[in-house]
């Protein structure tokens, strides 16, 4: 009886090792892309399906302008098939050992593919092009577009496939656009101020006819001056603006000491919520998605500058606490 159940047990984890063995390798077997931004994972999940595995090396609240690599995203990437990335300095840190990679595997800045003359400059950014391009739903479909190219280069065998699923997705992200055109156009012409903790809405403003500031540069690593602040909060109290934003992955010290700054002056001004800049929401939301990402970022800023937007958003899927207007 001792043998018999000896036997069974062995049987069993014998078939348990076949399984994992098996699906190890049928993963193995599996082109590997690795991103550095959660948005253009998002982007090429929804290209690839589970014809590749595709994994981001920063997530929620990590902000791409300071990121270091450790020594596991070296090993990634080393082992990765396809590197893609935004390019444009947005990877500051990185881009240097990103570019040496480029010699044995395709290793692309998605961002840098885009027309010049569609990108913006900063005199604030030593007149370099501005990376968040993804702020700006139709260059985001550009940048769609070629990682679709370099992944159909990479394996041509399932290119109908890859190019069925971009179509699909391609076709949402046009009614992403819209929407957040609709929503944004409720806004009075007075309002369409977006005051934010770091230059990132530059895009946004350009497509969608907002003045956009930022209290710091394009990149995080930039301070914010005591001057700059006067300046902002003449610019706040002068115009009678009413709300200023905060970002989920950026300190809002700078935004507190703007409202410190216009109370002094007998005008209150609130925090009209939290946007996504540099990072999307939290993984497993909507909100940590590319689409839910801008669809709450259009919606909290429609809402809190007066403008008229479902609270629950596009697609119904919002979640996270938004402020409103009063």
């Amino acid at each position: 009886m001792l043998i018999k159940s000896f036997t069974s047990i062995a049987k069993t984890i014998l078939v348990a090792f076949i399984l994992i063995a098996s699906s190890q390798s049928a993963r193995a077997d599996k082109p590997v892309v690795i991103t550095t931004i959660a948005q253009i994972a998002d982007v090429v999940s929804h290209i690839v399906g589970d014809k590749m595995e595709v994994t981001s090396l920063m997530g929620e609240g990590v902000d791409p302008h300071t990121y270091r690599m450790n020594r596991y995203d070296v090993a990634a990437l080393t082992k990765a098939d396809i590197v893609l990335y935004n390019g444009l300095y947005l990877e500051a840190q990185m881009e240097d050992a990103l570019e040496r990679m480029a010699t044995n595997k395709p290793v692309v800045p998605l961002a840098e593919t885009i027309n010049k003359s569609l990108l913006l400059t900063s005199q604030d950014y030593e007149n370099k092009n501005d990376p968040h391009v993804w702020m700006d739903v139709r260059k985001w479909m550009a940048v769609t577009s070629k990682a679709l190219d370099v992944i159909k280069a990479y394996d041509p065998e399932n290119a109908d496939f890859y190019d069925k699923n971009a179509a699909e997705y391609l076709i949402k992200l046009e009614q992403l656009n819209g929407y957040v055109e609709t929503v944004l156009a409720t806004v009075p012409s007075n309002e369409r101020v977006v005051i934010s903790a770091h230059d990132a809405f530059n895009y946004f403003g350009k497509a969608y006819g907002f003045e956009v500031v930022g209290i710091q540069g394009l990149s995080t690593a930039s301070e914010a001056g005591l001057k700059k602040i006067e300046n902002l909060v003449d610019l706040i109290v002068t115009r009678k603006i009413r709300a200023v934003f905060v970002e989920s992955s950026v300190a809002d010290r700078n935004v507190k000491a703007l409202i410190e700054g216009a109370k002094a002056r007998g005008h209150n001004i609130t925090i009209g919520g939290t946007l996504f800049s540099d990072a999307m929401g939290p993984a497993g939301t909507y909100e940590g998605t590319y689409i839910g990402m801008l669809d709450h970022n259009a919606t909290v800023i429609s809402r809190a500058l007066g403008g008229e937007a479902p609270l629950a958003g596009m697609s119904k899927q919002l979640t996270l606490t938004q402020h409103t207007a009063n």
